[in-house]
């Protein structure tokens, strides 16, 4: 497996989504089960079946977590010198040429995207076009309605 770029909050995010699958939905599911099963004929018991199921995606989230974590490259964005160029865990300043607005996005790991907080992943189309580029540089996003311009304002590291 190669690295997952992860942000410091990112991973800490996904440490704390590990910590309540492991200490509290994996005994709760466990609990269910004996439960279910103390019912009698498993054969035809709904309940069983679907703690089970329950259990095996809480297993198989435990499981990614566990090897995004052991694969992860957490990045500190203030503690990034890239000499104002625009890099993963950078927040980067933009106006769209088009209409004047301005927008604000970090560019964070896919586990930590996140529109409505603007933070956008690296494997977006925005963020793969922003990646090298400098405050003062214009660049061109392909969006569904088509080719979108935007100027870099500025790239914080924060």
């Amino acid at each position: 497996m190669s690295t997952v770029p992860l942000t410091k909050f990112g991973a800490e995010l996904l440490k704390q989504e590990l910590h309540k699958l492991k200490t509290k939905e994996r005994p709760e599911v466990i609990n269910a089960i004996a439960e279910a099963r103390a019912q009698g004929d498993l054969s035809e018991n709904a309940e069983y079946d679907a703690a089970k199921e329950r259990q095996s995606f809480i297993e198989g989230r435990i499981a990614e977590l566990d090897g995004k974590l052991s694969a992860a490259q957490i990045i500190d964005p203030t503690e990034l010198d890239a000499e104002g160029r625009v890099v993963f865990a950078a927040t980067v300043q933009l106006e769209d040429l088009e209409n004047g607005q301005k927008v604000q996005y970090q560019i964070v790991g896919e586990d930590e995207a996140d529109l409505k907080l603007n933070k956008v992943s690296i494997t977006s189309p925005i963020a793969r076009a922003l990646i090298g580029k400098y405050a003062g540089d214009v660049v061109g996003v392909q969006a569904p309605a088509g080719v979108r311009e935007y100027e870099i304002l500025d790239v914080l590291y924060i």
